[in-house]
């Protein structure tokens, strides 16, 4: 039986969660479960992420009702509940693409961060640059603060907040937006925290590349900032001829 599906967790705990497409979920989890005995409980994703939060909503298809898992990635570890926070462990070679990107000193925003994967990976590199994590959804927050003191982290701070109204917090070196379906509509807050020569991953869905490239042209135009883009990216599949994609855009 053939069966796509993604796991979070670790050796002891883990998580499977399967897509929509799946006909007969419960057949399925028993043969993931029976392929891996860390897997704990199985999820099945009904639709794409929506609502205020941006959560897969998820049905319950097996295993035990404990639904928390510590995941491990790298050499540090994630604490989360996929049924209250988003948190994709197939994005990890990403994280460790921008991680190879930072320098020392930079200071670093996080917008959408959720429970902080992006941050925690940073921050086990560069435990002395400064990273702000701006996240609306409020357990999201919670377990980014347990994943700063799981991963003995001073140097992140949390806040709980709508991005769209964040203010006072500086000027930044580098701007992280891991939000692919709409961190677009949000880049002109990224300009207002960047300066001349911040850098800034944009993160969003693209056949190519040209259609996002337009949408920032467009915001650049409307909001009169310069800019050069100096990378382009593709992440990860996301559906038939859409890929989630990275742009790094600098300010000038």
């Amino acid at each position: 039986m053939r069966i796509a599906y993604e796991i979070i967790g670790n050796k002891a705990k883990s998580v499977a969660l399967i897509g929509s497409d799946i006909k007969n979920p419960r057949k399925a989890a028993r043969e993931i479960m029976k392929r891996h005995k860390s897997i704990r409980f199985v999820l099945q994703k009904l639709d794409k992420r929506q609502g205020e939060f941006r959560l897969y909503p998820c049905k319950f298809i097996a295993g035990s009702k404990n639904t928390e898992v510590l995941h491990k990635e790298y050499n540090y570890f994630i604490k989360v509940d996929p049924r209250k926070v988003y948190f994709s462990s197939r994005e990890g070679t990403e994280r460790q693409r921008i991680v190879s990107l930072i320098k020392l000193g930079e200071r670093i925003f996080v917008m959408f961060s959720g429970a902080a994967p992006y941050a925690i990976a940073i921050g086990k590199k560069y435990p002395n640059n400064e990273i702000v994590c701006v996240e609306i959804n409020v357990k999201a927050v919670e377990y980014a603060e347990k994943n700063a003191r799981l991963n003995n982290l001073t140097n992140i701070k949390n806040i709980c907040w709508d991005v769209r109204e964040a203010r006072g917090l500086g000027k930044f070196d580098r701007i992280i937006m891991p939000l692919p379906e709409s961190a677009i509509e949000y880049l002109d807050n990224a300009v207002l925290n960047s300066k001349k020569g911040t850098i800034i991953h944009l993160y969003g869905l693209s056949k190519n590349f040209k259609d996002l490239e337009k949408k920032v042209k467009e915001k650049a135009e409307t909001y009169n900032f310069k800019y050069k883009i100096i990378k382009r990216q593709k992440v990860l599949p996301y559906a038939p001829r859409i890929s989630k994609v990275r742009l790094d855009i600098k300010i000038l």
